[in-house]
């Protein structure tokens, strides 16, 4: 094997996925020089990272990238719908302040999206792309861990192994990163797995609005991706049944599929008869401040949630906005001062939480509720679905942070235990008078399950 070794760029990127395609165009405009190593540049084929949020596009304008989202026959979305046991409630994005109109977020098919930021990054002055593999990063020494570039081989060239240099490489290789371990002690805890399968030529109860069925045991999430395929995800708690068996196919026919809307199931059941079902993990991992010399770690390589809110690409861009910015020649002159981004590096990971804190503690506590295990959790989701139905500002609020319109923690903690205290006073009016005393004790078991539910991701986001 032949070892080249090449030292011409300020800036490494490993992974040309959202992060990886929009940090290059960001860091590149601002006048560095950048290479964005991707492994595979044909275009991707996965189930997540296809409904893009209100705060994800504005995310997207600010880096100049929204006409990304064009061309590929993406379809808008205006909100959603939640269905439980029989009953449906709407809930509409509000106005969005910045234009006056309907707030907008936009579905699409992943593979299109990525291509066209792919394009974008290519097109950037200072921007480089190669497809190469990235099998390790290089140390300064075995005693110094300060990262000084990377070793990658590429496509289709496995004798060809090159060493390139660079002062900074940022590593965003997705949920499943090789290189996360090298960084940080944290490993995503996985809490179930998202089944995604495509429906075609499919009516959803609105038109350009998500579906949530708040189903038996956990929630089924679909929205409208292209003009005749439709996403569906289906949150499949515990071990995952067996696809090479038929098991997994069972369980969508035999469990999933009564959950749904009568007038969904029989399109829900065809397309399970000719659909790959591809299972995704889900679960959570906090972000970890990054105190490694030479290298910053980005996108879901550093924080993963439940993919039930879609608020993952308003994090992910939000986060390369903000360290743009604390890196931009303006703040480091040049990316050789390790000691200077370290310091910059710590202020990001607390000024992230300002847009990260309430998605990641909204997507994780929503979840809890929506795929409920306890008689508490039930009351709190029963709760929930009955709150949504008040309207107003019932739906305002808890939409205005779903669509990352709103980032406050206090609006988060307001109207999660407004759902909590709303569940009770359902409960006491459900159970008449003979359920009082016993009602008295279920409260206290209500109120303590929204606490242990919400007050853990908060304090675990907004501490460390």
């Amino acid at each position: 094997m032949t070892t080249k070794a090449v030292s011409e760029y300020d800036m490494i990127i490993v992974g040309a996925g959202v992060v990886g395609c929009a940090a290059a165009k960001a860091f590149g405009e601002d006048g560095r020089k950048v290479l964005l190593l991707e492994r595979d540049l044909s275009e991707p084929d996965r189930i997540v990272g296809e409904l893009m949020q209100p705060g994800g596009m504005h995310a997207l304008t600010k880096l100049g990238m929204e006409d990304c989202t064009e061309g590929i026959d993406g379809i808008n979305c205006y909100g959603y719908s939640v269905y439980r046991e029989g009953q449906l409630v709407e809930l509409p994005y509000t106005q969005d302040p910045t234009t006056g109109k309907q707030a907008r977020g936009i579905a699409f098919h992943h593979g299109r999206f990525i291509q066209n930021l792919r394009k974008s990054a290519t097109n950037t002055k200072n921007v480089t792309v190669r497809e190469m593999t990235v099998s390790r990063l290089l140390s300064e020494s075995a005693t110094d861990p300060r990262v000084i570039g990377v070793v990658a081989t590429p496509k289709g060239e496995d004798e060809k192994e090159e060493k390139i240099y660079a002062p900074l490489t940022l590593v965003a290789d997705g949920i499943f990163s090789k290189f996360r371990k090298e960084f940080f002690e944290r490993s995503t805890n996985v809490m179930s797995h998202f089944v995604g399968l495509l429906v075609h030529d499919f009516k959803l109860p609105y038109d350009k609005k998500g579906f949530v069925a708040i189903a038996k045991p956990s929630p089924i999430l679909m929205y409208q991706i292209a003009p005749h395929d439709t996403r569906v995800l289906v949150d499949v708690p515990g071990e995952l049944p067996k696809v090479s068996t038929g098991e997994l196919k069972r369980y969508m026919e035999q469990v999933v599929c009564p959950e749904l809307p009568a007038d969904m199931q029989e399109k829900f059941m065809e397309a399970l008869q000719t659909e790959r079902l591809r299972p995704m993990p889900s679960g959570f991992l906090p972000p970890t401040a990054n105190q490694r010399e030479g290298a910053i770690v980005l996108g879901d390589a550093l924080n993963v949630r439940s993919p039930l809110t879609g608020g993952g690409m308003t994090v992910a861009l939000e986060d390369v906005l903000t360290v743009a910015q604390l890196l931009s020649t303006e703040n480091v002159p040049s990316f050789t001062d390790s000691h200077l981004i370290v310091q910059a590096m710590d202020t990001f990971h607390w000024t992230r939480k300002k847009h990260s804190a309430v998605i990641n503690c909204l997507a994780m506590a929503l979840y809890s509720v929506f795929a409920a295990k306890t008689d508490s959790m039930k009351i709190i989701q029963k709760g929930c679905f009955e709150y949504f139905k008040l309207g107003g500002a019932a739906i305002d609020g808890p939409i205005n942070l779903l669509a990352g319109m709103n980032y406050s923690p206090l609006a988060l903690l307001y109207h999660f235990y407004m759902v909590a205290m709303y569940a009770i006073y359902i409960m006491f009016r459900d159970g008449g008078i003979a359920g009082i005393p016993q009602n008295i004790f279920r409260s206290f078991a209500v109120f303590y399950t929204a606490c242990a539910t919400i007050v853990p991701f908060l304090w675990g986001e907004l501490k460390y």
